[in-house]
């Protein structure tokens, strides 16, 4: 009876999602604040419906309700309780689920906290929300919903996939749906603004945080993935050019350009075009990494399903919406005012380039993601795309780009001074080039390529640092004028710093990873040694270890530095999961500072004299902590910036600020 009261919500949810958008419509045609009301109160009556019927879903799992055919598919009595709960959002009914409670979740923030809006404005964007719900719900109703019964149900489920049986894969969707659906609101304000004709500079500011808190979660999301496939897969690496893993950088990518052109459409009125189309394609690129998932067009370890039909569903969807969206912007884009102009070399000019970049590198990476698919689909051929071509398209673009990123918070609206602003960088400058020096003299074995990125990510933390001791006149007012100053700071400014300083730090510990990584893999006996980057890795013994619902064979490795010194005691396994008949590999990561060494059990193999051993693989990966810590520093920074007071979703209407003046940066987030 729970699991029928779950379904009973689910479907009251699609029916309060078609409310909210057709009354919500109505009180844009007929300006009634009462029907306004009722549509905001179906969007919070949508959300509590999903919310119950996702709790159901939780339940259904935690119990072991076999007799729903999404719990018998991905769930395992034995199972620990955490993987049972993860359960409910690993499988793709269940990911569904949790996108539509994301969806209404987001729709109900905008109805409640949406002060700051017209009346007209809000009630468009809140009716397209609903309609995205509506389309959303009804996708699940009718063709993947969770909480179909079996006629005959199992004695046991067949549990889910032991990939995904991971505290980071339990997190990772949570967020990255955050990310995803966090567009949508997005979405509805830019359909919104076209409706209404109005993207001016209340407009701009009241996307900027919708588009933050979505970009940060985004970030998490992302994060969290690479994570798990760093530890989890048992290859070593953290990104791979994965399709999927494309998915979700692509709107990520696209969040960030957005993020940069609403300041210039809120500071000076320009670019509000090219801001509405950088809105819509946000969310069309979060749809089409739904499609990209589910459709089955894709083998990946990340992939939920392989239903063709469903796939064309989702398709479908995607290409309504997302052309509606785009007609809608063709046809009232040249009405849009121009916005103020500006000089070459100015704050904006500087963000335009930004988004110009990073426009080119989204497409890149779509184009690289899409193209196999589209060869197989139209000659029949496999090929795929590796990292060969992302390393010769998207590489060098993300390098301008980030060559260039400390100049523009240095530099004035309307119009710069270029040689003031390499006067207050030279300091930073200095640095990055004595780091590239000292690399090429010192790190073995040389690389031009790595010198230049550690370079690259020395340039971007003393850049972000030399832009704060602009702003508090380090060195330039008395140390008390300028700790005022420093503590008056806005936490815009303090976010824009974190963010841009992580991605600095995400800089070095990538290069350093990618250019000085060493590995060796050898069959060992018990007593045998292997080497890697000079620490030496001893085979003890192997055991057998039952777990909760997997048996596993366990080593114990002595890791021994460099120095003669036990370094650690590790235990990599590699493990059987008897209810999937699934194999997996459980790695050792042993801490050294900011560096892993990384041990992988594989298979026992026979050797020629009749013997038996396994290979053991050894990775020495250097400054791989800094990968993972400089995007959580990022996410910091779009934290603390969301907190800034001028962000707040709840904040009053604002009236169109007055242009800057060209004689100074303007401080802001950026």
């Amino acid at each position: 009876m729970i699991v029928e009261t779950g379904a009973f919500a689910l479907v009251l949810a699609l029916i309060l999602s078609a409310l909210q958008m057709g009354v919500s419509a109505a009180a844009r045609v007929r300006r009634s604040p009462l029907l306004a009301a009722v549509g905001e109160g179906a969007a919070l009556g949508a959300f509590a419906c999903i919310a119950a019927s996702f709790a159901t879903l939780v339940y259904a799992f935690v119990v072991s309700d076999f007799s729903v055919a999404n719990v018998a598919a991905n769930s395992h009595s034995e199972k620990p309780l955490l993987y049972r709960i993860g359960g409910a959002w690993g499988s793709h009914e269940g990911s569904m689920l949790l996108w539509c409670l994301a969806l209404t979740g987001y729709g109900a923030l905008l109805a409640g906290f949406g002060r700051g809006l017209s009346p007209a404005l809000k009630a468009v964007a809140v009716a397209v929300q609903g309609a995205l719900g509506l389309v959303f719900l009804a996708y699940t109703v009718f063709a993947s919903n969770p909480f179909t019964r079996l006629p005959a149900p199992p004695v046991e489920g067949r549990s889910l996939n032991p990939l995904l049986q991971d505290p980071a894969l339990i997190l990772h969707p949570p967020f990255l749906y955050a990310g995803y659906v966090g567009l949508s609101v997005v979405f509805s304000l830019a359909i919104a603004a076209l409706v209404e004709g109005r993207t001016d500079a209340a407009w701009a500011r009241w996307i900027r945080p919708w588009t933050l808190a979505a970009w940060s979660a985004l970030t998490v999301g992302i994060t969290l993935g690479a994570f798990w496939a760093y530890y989890e897969l048992g290859w070593g690496g953290w990104w791979f050019w994965d399709p999927v893993e494309n998915a979700s950088f692509m709107p990520w990518l696209i969040a960030t350009a957005l993020l940069h052109s609403a300041v210039v459409t809120e500071r000076r009125g320009a670019l509000p075009g090219w801001t509405i189309f950088l809105a819509l394609a946000g969310f069309a690129f979060s749809m089409l990494g739904a499609f990209l998932v589910r459709s089955g067009v894709l083998t990946s370890v990340h992939a939920f399903a392989v239903d063709p039909t469903r796939g064309v569903l989702l398709l479908t969807i995607l290409g309504v919406t997302a052309g509606l969206g785009f007609a809608l912007f063709a046809w009232r884009a040249p009405a849009m005012a121009r916005g103020g102009l500006f000089a070459p070399i100015s704050r904006e000019s500087a963000l335009v380039l930004n988004n110009i970049l990073l426009a080119a590198a989204t497409a890149t990476v779509l184009l690289g993601t899409l193209y196999p698919l589209i060869r197989e689909a139209m000659a029949g051929e496999a090929i795929s795309v590796g990292p060969p071509y992302f390393n010769l398209t998207f590489t060098p673009l993300m390098f301008l780009l980030l060559t260039l990123l400390p100049a523009g918070p240095l530099l004035a609206w309307k119009r710069g001074d270029a040689r003031g602003v390499a006067e207050r960088l030279w300091v930073a400058a200095l640095i990055a080039l004595a780091i590239g020096l000292l690399t090429v003299a010192l790190a073995e074995p040389r690389s031009l390529f790595g010198a230049a990125g550690l370079a690259l990510g020395a340039w971007l933390i003393a850049g972000s640092l030399a832009e704060v001791a602009e702003r508090i006149h380090l060195f330039r007012a008395p140390a008390r004028e300028s700790l005022r100053r420093l503590g008056g700071l806005p936490r815009g400014a303090w976010g824009m710093t974190l963010a841009h300083m992580g991605l600095g730090v995400f800089v070095l510990g990538a290069v350093f990873e990618t250019t000085w990584k060493a590995e060796s893999a050898e069959v060992l006996q018990l007593g045998q040694r292997s080497q890697v980057a000079g620490y030496e890795l001893v085979l003890e013994d192997v055991g057998g270890v039952d777990g909760p619902n997997y048996e596993a064979d366990r080593a114990t490795i002595r890791a021994f530095a460099p120095d003669g010194r036990l370094a650690c005691l590790a235990h990599p396994e590699r493990r059987l999961y008897p209810a999937g008949g699934q194999t997996t590999s459980e790695v050792a990561i042993c801490t050294r500072g900011l560096s892993h060494l990384y041990i992988v059990l594989g298979e026992r193999r026979a050797l020629p004299d009749g013997s038996a051993g396994w290979l053991v693989t050894g990775y020495w990966n250097p400054w791989a902590l800094l990968i993972f810590l400089g995007p959580g520093l990022m996410a910091i920074g779009g934290a603390v910036s969301l907190s800034d007071r001028r962000l707040r979703l709840a904040a009053g209407k604002r009236a169109a600020p007055a242009p800057a003046p060209a004689t100074s940066p303007a401080e802001g987030v950026a």
